[in-house]
């Protein structure tokens, strides 16, 4: 059994993907490498044709890798691979993983022994068959914030520096368009922009779509005075919320990334007394409920969000936490 690495001549030469996961030959998979030629060109071709968004190639990377390492610490030839050790693998090795990540590598194994298939490096897809845990969720894990604490979060944050201005309307945009945080930070100044009497808010979803919504009169205003204060008007095309150059005050050219701005709702929280769990898509299941709370159509709050279904845009819906709170309350002796 071959244990060598690429070689510079089986390696196929590519030009860098923008935003795509790095696949330095070392990086690879040894049952990919031992496959020869064909099935390396074919497993780079699987994460730079068939995944657009750069988390979902990163997490898809992960499992299929960790699967295939799996694998080869049995003994097994990527040929070799039947359902049985597909099945064993999801029964026994991913254990403490939650149901959904268990569901999504298993996804993940399925899709590159389908695009192996198609390919004619494999004969057949040995995940095909195997099944995955039942997960049905009816309601959301996202910690939710009420009215009163998101208006004490963003009242909370200081306004005399670009950078609180920055905070105050990065937390206002997600929580007042339902918007997840990675099209939030991925937005360019041009993505703000006036069309009638209102502001508008043009979103990068999944998929390469743009979701363009009404910008709300508050987040408007947080919007401006940090675009006026951080000089952006004449600098459509770059980053709108960008980050802060070491422990200045100062920003910088380049844009948050979905960690920076979950170390500002953490640093922001804390600073505000709101001491339970709150994270990016806080605001996104916050603003649905009080949008709900307050009358909302469920179906038009769906379309805020950008959700295919409202069956999805119900799971961020806490309206009903209150209401059980209160019958709770009646158990009197």
């Amino acid at each position: 059994m071959s244990d060598k690495r690429p070689t510079a001549a089986l390696v196929p030469h590519v030009e860098p993907i923008p935003g795509a996961l790095s696949l330095a030959s070392n990086q690879w998979p040894r049952l990919i490498v031992r496959a020869g030629k064909a099935a390396q060109e074919r497993f780079l071709e699987f994460f730079a044709a068939t995944i657009r968004n750069k988390n979902t190639r990163e997490a898809y990377f992960r499992a299929i890798s960790r699967f295939l390492k799996w694998a080869d610490a049995r003994h097994l030839e990527l040929d070799d691979i039947r359902p049985v050790h597909v099945a064993t693998y999801i029964e026994g090795f991913t254990v403490g993983l939650a149901d959904p990540s268990v569901k999504q590598h298993l996804a993940a194994i399925k899709m590159i022994f389908d695009w192996m298939v198609t390919g004619q490096i494999v004969p057949f897809n040995p995940a095909a068959a195997v099944r995955g845990p039942k997960h049905v969720v009816k309601k959301g894990k996202t910690p939710v914030l009420t009215a009163e604490e998101a208006r004490q979060l963003i009242e909370s944050i200081p306004t005399d520096s670009v950078v609180g201005l920055r905070d105050r309307a990065l937390i206002a945009t997600m929580l007042y368009s339902f918007a997840r945080v990675s099209a939030v930070v991925g937005m360019q100044v041009q993505d703000y922009y006036p069309q009638g009497k209102r502001s508008w808010i043009r979103l990068h979803e999944k998929g390469g779509k743009f979701h363009e919504v009404p910008c709300h009169h508050k987040a408007e205003e947080y919007l401006d005075a940090y675009v006026e204060a951080a000089e952006l008007r004449d600098k459509p095309k770059t980053p709108l919320f960008r980050s802060t150059r070491g422990r200045t005050l100062q920003i910088t050219e380049k844009g948050l990334s979905r960690v920076d701005a979950f170390r500002i709702v953490k640093r922001r929280a804390k600073t505000a007394g709101l001491l339970g769990k709150i994270c990016n898509h806080s605001f996104r299941a916050t603003g649905i409920t009080v949008y709900l709370e307050n009358g909302g159509a469920l179906e038009t709050a769906a379309h805020i969000a950008a959700h295919e279904s409202p069956r999805t845009t119900k799971l961020y819906d806490r309206t009903a936490d209150n209401i059980t709170l209160e019958e709770i309350e009646r158990i009197r002796f």
